[in-house]
């Protein structure tokens, strides 16, 4: 019986740990394929990579205003844009190298004119910063219409159109922002007028009888506006963070320029280039405001043109 019974307790005690080893591997096989849908392996996500829904800040702003995210229509509009923003990879990939060149133009003429730096992204959203054109004819980084142009004091003609000019188009944009402001108070406000248009902007206040920009019914683009810009901004200012990792030789660098004043009337801009040291297609890459062949200039007013630094820019041979 004693031998019996020692050999029962053998048995008792192998059971036990077979038992206990199993369970441990149960337990640890769960674990692993639960980790295995957390980190996202490719049996959970065939194409390779997860998609997720972008961190929205828990406080954000606009030129110092604050955006009232604890309402939820407000916070789904900003979503939608940092989801359209963070996935548009072309996009977005294209202005973040592009404003390394285009910044350093526009912030210090924001400063000049004392409006607010939030205001640069606003050509993001509206060109990309690049020389577009829209359906309805707004043209340049600032999608001026022409009216709006020549009102704040731009040259627009079939030689010359000064919408492609960054520097004076800047200037434009900050001329409106100052009259908007002043008229509605907020910058909010004053971004929204510039996508919507002062008298649009009014006639919803007294329609709506509100003022705040989120109290405010718009069409979709206008609604939108404010929205873009915030989110470009976040995105813009944290990119590895919305997952784009940009080295620094992938940004676009400044343009190296000189300046060259004109009074006269330039005949053949080919011949002008050529005797300059460039080409035609330079001197129209760095001056996209010349929108004709020649130049005519009857009362001698003085342009700008701008010329590549010597030695910054390697001209293709013929």
């Amino acid at each position: 019986m004693g031998i019996e019974k020692k050999m029962n307790s053998k048995y008792y005690f192998f059971l036990l740990g077979f038992i206990t080893a199993a369970c441990i591997l149960i337990i640890t096989s769960f674990l692993f394929l639960t980790d295995k849908k957390v980190v996202g392996k490719s049996e959970d996500f065939p194409q390779g990579y997860r998609i997720v829904s972008p961190e929205i800040p828990d406080n954000l702003s606009f030129c110092g205003e604050r955006v009232p995210i604890e309402n939820f229509e407000v916070y789904e509009r900003i979503d939608r844009e940092f989801l359209v923003n963070t996935y548009w990879h072309s996009a977005t990939m294209l202005s973040l190298k592009r404003v390394n060149r285009w910044f350093p133009v526009i912030e210090p003429i924001l400063k000049e004119y004392k409006v607010p730096d939030d205001f640069k992204y606003v050509a993001v959203i509206e060109s990309g910063l690049a020389n577009v054109v829209s359906p309805v004819g707004a043209t340049g980084f600032w999608q001026l219409t022409e009216d709006a142009a020549i009102k704040y004091g731009l040259e627009v003609n079939s030689q010359v159109d000064e919408r492609y000019n960054v520097e004076k188009s800047t200037e434009a944009a900050c001329k409106y922002f100052l009259d908007a402001y002043d008229e509605f108070k907020t910058w909010t406000m004053a971004a929204a007028a510039y996508n919507f248009g002062t008298n649009g902007i009014e006639k919803q206040i007294a329609k709506q009888k509100a003022s705040n920009y989120y109290n405010l019914v718009f069409g979709d683009e206008t609604s939108r506006y404010i929205a873009r810009i915030i989110a470009v901004k976040e995105i813009l200012n944290n990119p590895r963070k919305y997952g784009f990792d940009l080295r620094p030789e992938d940004l676009y660098p400044p343009l190296l320029t000189t300046s060259m004043e004109i009074n006269y009337s330039i005949p053949n801009f080919a011949d002008f280039a050529i005797k300059n040291g460039i080409n035609y297609k330079i001197l129209k890459m760095y001056n996209p405001w010349l929108r004709d062949t020649t130049l005519t200039d009857k009362n001698n007013k003085t342009y700008i043109f701008k010329m590549p630094e010597k030695g910054s820019i390697k001209i293709i041979d013929e």
